[in-house]
């Protein structure tokens, strides 16, 4: 039983490092891929997003004394080369997978449209959406917030390396503890980093709910959609 058949998957840049000081591993990526295909095989409609935090990020480049504008669209490049690198894998394992830019530049990808994307959603076919929102001063969790509303799914996915959401960081407090599920105004007043606060907010007037979980753990992300208790729900 599906519980989930309409998603949007959120997945950081950085995951695609693996071990790698920069860059896209290509055993991170040819998991993720496998991951994704035996989620499409569920009959699940879904489109992803990537960050691009593994070859540039605009805000760090501002600390280098970058210009913030043009090191958002940097941060935009890096996640269209990111979404090529998806799309190829899933491609390369035999799944149809269609990219959609915020910023046109065909041929490499195709620019944004909501119709194209619910016809090729409607054919069976994966989209991936790259170049953010196509604006700077806005992340990928917002691209990621928007698209999901626009693509009418049903829940937005964070794939993160940790398991959901914990008091603090699970990673440098062993004594965090991890929620179940929350409301977004709980996540709030706790000042719990699950998304930004654009994209946070952007959810919580869409009714989009968020489930948090492990990427890297196999099987977790057929897991979720069979709404097993892992991760964490944000509604």
């Amino acid at each position: 039983m599906i519980k989930y058949k309409s998603v949007l998957l959120k997945l950081s840049g950085e995951a695609l490092m693996a071990d790698q000081p920069a860059g896209i591993d290509t055993s991170r990526l040819m998991e993720y891929a496998g991951r994704i295909r035996e989620a499409a095989a569920m009959g699940v409609r879904i489109g992803i997003v990537f960050g691009g935090g593994n070859i540039f990020r605009g805000l760090k480049g501002v600390d280098k004394g970058f210009d913030r504008v043009k090191g958002d669209y940097m941060g935009m490049l890096a996640t269209v080369i990111n979404g090529l690198a998806i799309q190829s894998a899933l491609e390369s394992l035999g799944v149809k997978a269609r990219l959609f830019t915020a910023i046109r530049m065909e041929p490499v990808g195709e620019g944004y449209s909501k119709p194209r994307v619910m016809e090729a959603l409607d054919r069976g076919e994966l989209v991936i959406f790259a170049g953010g929102t196509g604006n700077p001063y806005f992340t990928t969790d917002t691209a990621s917030a928007l698209r999901a509303v626009e693509m009418e799914a049903e829940v937005l996915l964070k794939g993160t390396r940790v398991d959901g959401v914990y008091s603090a960081d699970p990673e440098k407090d062993p004594a965090a503890v991890k929620f179940d599920a929350l409301t977004f105004d709980e996540a709030y007043n706790r000042n719990l980093k699950v998304m930004d606060m654009t994209s946070f907010t952007m959810c919580k007037e869409n009714n989009m709910p968020i489930i948090v979980f492990d990427m890297n753990r196999e099987g977790e992300l057929s897991r979720v959609l069979r709404g097993e208790n892992v991760g964490t729900i944000v509604k």
